[in-house]
């Protein structure tokens, strides 16, 4: 039997940009997304800290070391720019393993850096 656990987190990374007008997904620091073992296209949970918002995305890689953190199309109007946020994924694991599995936690510092 397979089960859903939380795989890795960034926790309480803040907003830098909201973008309506584009096609959707969440765009993150390259840097951000290697620390917390996430890919490009990976699927994530949302959770805004200032308004409990929850959405489902999937991740844009963003330019290493900017910081950006962007919530765009639909999404972006479930955050203003300075909203502090939690970007979790899932993976599917075996109970066995999954009782073993460490996850990976990145807390990132101000302006959105390790």
């Amino acid at each position: 039997m397979l089960i859903q656990r939380f795989k890795s987190k960034i926790h309480r990374a803040t907003i830098t940009e909201a973008n309506l007008n584009y096609v959707g997904s969440i765009t993150i620091d390259q840097d951000l997304l290697d620390a917390a073992g996430l890919i490009e296209g990976e699927r994530v949970q949302v959770v805004n800290n200032n308004n409990g918002e929850r959405l489902e995305t999937y991740t844009i890689a963003g330019e290493r070391g900017s910081g950006v953190v962007c919530l765009n199309g639909a999404a972006a109007r479930r955050a203003q720019v300075g909203d502090v946020v939690i970007i979790i994924a899932y993976a599917w694991m075996e109970i066995e393993a999954a009782k073993k599995f460490e996850p990976m936690v990145v807390f990132p510092g101000e302006q959105n850096r390790l």
